[in-house]
């Protein structure tokens, strides 16, 4: 009992230190702030590809070969990446948007009148735990839940964040810039065919050798428009698996790692009340 009663007095002694101190504030705060950035990152570079995708919908290529005209329409080739890049906007926003949000609850719990409530909380633990008597009174049980619910109103944002983010850096953030720079070059090939693009030249009064120069650049032109679209085919379908990546890198790094590691803690502070009640019996 006596050695039970020195850990959680060593346990609540360190808690006060680490919520005066700020350690565990500011390190969340840099982790938050680096997910935050991240995110906008590529929320810009989906809002980007939206854009251009949307230009380029209504672009098409012209050829006349053989003095025939013929119309290539990218909005065929891009129509299958279009919604899902709107979906995937919408994640995106989102997700940034819960980022955010762990950005101002943070600034929240690390105001001093949390910092301060878990003083006197565990002040009164440690009193009704040392007091000649008490400990075998339900008081201390009272002490104990009033404790565990300020180290959780102080700490949970800022060790969810830690946490959330430790996971992300490690294994979840090199596939995120993988398939970023994915969407980017992505934007850039669009743009290129965008800039390419070129209406049909009508037709006018020419000699045999002006219509056979003209058939021959028709052809080549052809041949190089027709390569231009298969670049584009399989840009947008690699784009499209490292869109689906991304959905699911930043549903898991935003929802589910959150809903866990809550979860946890709260698992891991139930626990503590029941240690706590058993210093009663």
């Amino acid at each position: 009992m006596q050695k039970r009663k020195i850990a959680w007095t060593l346990m609540i002694v360190l808690a006060i230190a680490l919520a005066a101190s700020g350690i565990v504030d500011d390190a969340a705060e840099e982790y938050a702030e680096d997910a935050f950035r991240r995110a906008l990152v590529t929320f810009a570079v989906a809002r980007t590809l939206n854009g251009v995708i949307s230009l380029a919908q209504g672009t098409e290529l012209a050829l006349e070969p053989g003095g025939v005209g013929v119309n290539l329409g990218v909005g065929e080739v891009l129509d299958p990446i279009n919604d899902l890049v709107e979906q995937f906007s919408g994640v995106m926003l989102v997700a940034t948007s819960s980022l955010g949000l762990q950005n101002v609850l943070l600034k929240m719990t690390r105001w001093w009148g949390f910092t301060a409530a878990l003083c006197l909380a565990g002040a009164a633990a440690v009193i009704l735990l040392w007091w000649p008597g008490m400990a075998e009174r339900r008081y201390v049980v009272t002490g104990t839940n009033l404790l565990v619910m300020t180290l959780a109103l102080r700490f949970i944002v800022p060790s969810l964040i830690i946490a959330t983010n430790t996971v992300a850096t490690h294994f979840l953030e090199p596939e995120q810039r993988t398939a970023t720079a994915a969407l980017e070059a992505t934007s850039a090939t669009i743009e290129d065919l965008n800039a390419g693009a070129a209406p049909a030249l009508p037709p006018g009064d020419e000699s045999f050798m002006d219509r056979l120069g003209t058939t021959i650049r028709d052809t080549w032109r052809s041949m190089d428009v027709e390569a231009r679209l298969d670049r584009l085919r399989m840009a947008t379908a690699n784009a499209s698996e490292h869109i689906v990546n991304l959905i699911v890198l930043f549903v898991l790094q935003t929802i589910i790692l959150p809903i866990v590691f809550v979860w946890l803690v709260l698992e891991l502070l139930k626990g503590a009340v029941a240690r706590g009640a058993s210093l009663s019996g």
